[in-house]
């Protein structure tokens, strides 16, 4: 008799998966789809993978495919506020109860394979859950991101046509290492032959990324900021401008903070590397995408007083680019942290990135078992830190602290990110991350049209759905 599931049926089971821990390798996953029929055979679209920005790009490419009137389904990970968040069909988080049905499924498949291979891992059930909507859905798009490394990650399974590698830097040492050539190689492992492959790697990554390709047979290499040059300028809470390109695109968007420049130039080429392999991804598109995308949780400004700036930075490369985009948009005033951050990471690296932003920090634990003490991280930081047992208690006091004419800065990994957001209830508002965007995907003309008295931005197209 099939399993059925409701959805707090499912989380009980994935929760139980998490307790198992995390297993690297990708025999269970094939085999775990070869029991589903192989439901990822045949999918196009783009495999992600990199240290930083990689869902940014996902997010990105997601809007200019559905502004091009695509279907698309996105697998991206960890979650802000729901499991679902991590398969969306068209924009949107699937349905809670259509979630626990792909959980069951798929776990139904897994029940035999303890003997022969053990039992998927969390992250090996939610990849096949994912594959398996896509397959379902037949989607014009399928744009996925990979979780850790590349080599090893369940995702690797997918040859989408399409691989795109991000920035990188040191993450997950204890399972990638220190050493940037190595952790390039992991990650450039999810390059497959006949692929098209984009970059916004540079110096020994890139190298590494080069050699792979070749030895992979990819189709094609482009590296953009060295083979595709680029410009553009940070424009504060109103958002990025970047340039780049044959004919040159003119991008805008709302997402604040100057590394996602980067970001915007990798998913505006991968855009147009997808339109030569087939994919009807116009030039308005890619600009209007651009404009309407949504990404809430990375430098996503909520108004208030004191108004809140949420990014889920979880690497020490990470923090030092919020800092430094943080820094200008606090100028003036009073600015108190809330950080919390996972125990595997870099801890003592991360608070050094922290400290040019503020003295005045609140530490605290995100509710998983992977977080880092906040009084071991106090203890850390030294002088003027403060401890508080929750994310939403933090964000009390810092704002206390802050006064209503100062700022609150919330970070240090993406489980603080979705809780700050669930204590404010603003998953949906706010700047950066949201960009005045609303669960459909539209965007508020008067919110969108920054920069409109520059007649390069082009007017926002309704995107799918």
């Amino acid at each position: 008799m099939a399993l059925t599931l409701d959805y707090p049926g499912a989380l009980e089971a994935l929760e139980a998966l998490e307790g198992r821990g995390m297993k690297l390798g990708l025999e269970r996953i094939e085999a775990l789809l070869a029991v589903l029929g192989n439901p990822h055979k045949g999918l196009r679209g783009v495999l992600a993978a990199g240290t930083n920005g990689k869902g940014s790009v996902c997010a990105l490419l997601d809007s200019m495919a559905r502004c091009a009137g695509l279907r698309t389904v996105m697998l991206t990970k960890p979650h802000l506020l729901s499991w679902t968040e991590r398969i969306a069909v068209d924009g949107q988080p699937i349905a809670e109860q259509g979630f626990a049905d792909l959980i069951a499924t798929v776990l139904d498949a897994a029940t035999g394979m303890v003997g022969a291979h053990g039992s998927p891992t969390v992250f090996e059930v939610v990849t096949a859950a994912g594959i398996l909507a896509a397959h379902t859905v037949q989607p014009d798009l399928l744009i996925c991101e990979v979780g850790l490394g590349g080599r090893l990650d369940s995702t690797n399974v997918l040859d989408l046509g399409v691989a795109v590698i991000t920035g990188i830097a040191v993450d997950h040492a204890a399972e990638l290492g220190h050493d940037i050539a190595g952790i390039a190689a992991e990650k450039a492992a999810i390059i497959k032959r006949g692929n098209d492959v984009v970059t916004g790697a540079d110096a020994l990554a890139l190298d590494v990324i080069r050699t792979t390709a070749e030895r992979s047979g990819a189709h094609s290499l482009a590296a953009v900021g060295t083979d595709l040059p680029w410009d553009g300028e940070e424009r504060g809470r109103a958002g990025i401008t970047v340039n780049i390109g044959e004919p040159v695109l003119h991008l805008f968007s709302p997402l604040i903070g100057g590394f996602q420049r980067r970001n915007l130039a990798v998913a505006a080429h991968t855009a147009r590397v997808l339109r030569r392999r087939g994919t009807s991804i116009p030039e308005e598109a890619i600009l209007a995408g651009a404009v309407a995308v949504r990404w809430p949780g990375r430098m996503q400004w909520i108004d208030g007083s004191p108004p809140l700036l949420i990014d889920g930075c979880h690497n020490t490369e990470a923090v030092a680019a919020m800092v430094a985009a943080a820094i200008p948009l606090c100028a003036g005033h009073h600015t108190v942290a809330v950080f919390g951050a996972m125990a595997d990471k870099e801890l003592d690296d991360m608070l050094a990135a922290l400290r040019p932003l503020t003295k005045d920090v609140i530490f605290t634990a995100p509710a998983t078992a992977r977080a880092a003490p906040g009084g071991d991280l106090a203890r850390r930081w030294g002088t003027g830190a403060r401890v508080a047992e929750n994310v939403a208690s933090a964000l009390d006091i810092a704002r206390s602290a802050a006064g209503p004419e100062g700022v609150v800065v919330a970070g240090g990994s993406l489980y603080v990110a979705g809780e700050a957001l669930q204590a404010v209830g603003s998953l949906g508002r706010g700047r950066g991350g949201c960009a005045g965007i609303n669960r459909h995907g539209e965007g508020d003309a008067n919110a969108l049209h920054r920069g409109a008295s520059d007649p390069r931005w082009p007017r926002v197209m309704r995107c799918r759905p």
